[in-house]
């Protein structure tokens, strides 16, 4: 579907949008209200690439992955500039990198991932195209510097493609980490796939979690391994890892 705005509607869109995302621009930079704030900057950001790209925008889809890419992109540059008019040119430039990163990367990386599973048969070979597609995830990841609660949005609020791109950079990147959306990811994953990258990263966290955490990802995943979970060895074999890592030394 291929989406039309006449110019009046583009007009009435590009300055909602210039006001709400200018909005969250100022309170992400001056309050402590973050959630208000990426509503503000995510919203504007969506009605204000509506407002400027409309007519070449061929899948008008509001939950779609590149949309939501490009209004948090927005949204960073937008607060950048806020930063910059505040003198603050430290944050401006960690906000347009971050900015960057998301549309030069993030949105292929997911785009790529989507691709792929439509286009491959489930098998090895697809597996392994898929596997480098997070390799890139990592690599953009071990490389940029993105902001940890957007990563964590698209795990726990995003489509299939941004899921898996979070779990990649949450592999290499352990600020971007969380446990309660990790363990959200283990319980209720869109694919086999996903659940085996979720896995490795609560296997990267265990060092760092409490005796509580570790018992609580322990019965998440107990609570996974099913017949089709004991079929897949890659996903069985890492959970026996983290099981007995969990478990400890054998006392006998």
């Amino acid at each position: 579907m291929r989406a039309s705005f006449g110019p009046g509607l583009r007009l009435v869109l590009g300055i909602l949008g210039a006001g709400s995302l200018g909005a969250g621009a100022v309170a992400v930079y001056v309050t402590d209200n973050g959630t208000g704030a990426a509503v503000l900057t995510t919203f504007g950001g969506i009605v204000l690439v509506l407002a400027l790209l409309g007519d070449r925008i061929e899948s008008l889809e509001f939950g779609g992955t590149r949309l939501r890419i490009r209004a948090a992109a927005a949204g960073r540059l937008a607060a950048a500039e806020e930063a910059e008019r505040q003198g603050d040119a430290g944050t401006a430039a960690r906000l347009r990198a971050e900015a960057q990163a998301l549309l030069t990367a993030a949105g292929p990386i997911a785009a790529e991932y989507r691709a792929t599973r439509q286009a491959m048969p489930a098998g090895p070979e697809r597996t392994a195209a898929l596997e480098r597609i997070v390799a890139e995830a990592r690599r953009l990841a071990a490389e940029q510097q993105l902001d940890p609660a957007e990563v964590r949005r698209w795990l726990s609020e995003g489509s299939e493609e941004e899921r898996i791109t979070a779990l990649g950079m949450m592999e290499a990147s352990p600020p971007l980490r969380d446990f309660g959306t990790l363990l959200a990811a283990i319980s209720a994953s869109r694919s086999p796939f996903e659940q085996y990258h979720a896995l490795r990263v609560s296997q990267q966290m265990l060092a760092g979690l409490s005796e509580a955490q570790r018992r609580e990802l322990a019965a998440v995943i107990r609570a996974q391994r099913g017949p089709l979970f004991r079929r897949d060895a890659s996903r069985w074999n890492l959970s026996e890892l983290i099981l007995a890592e969990i478990a400890g030394p054998d006392p006998s």
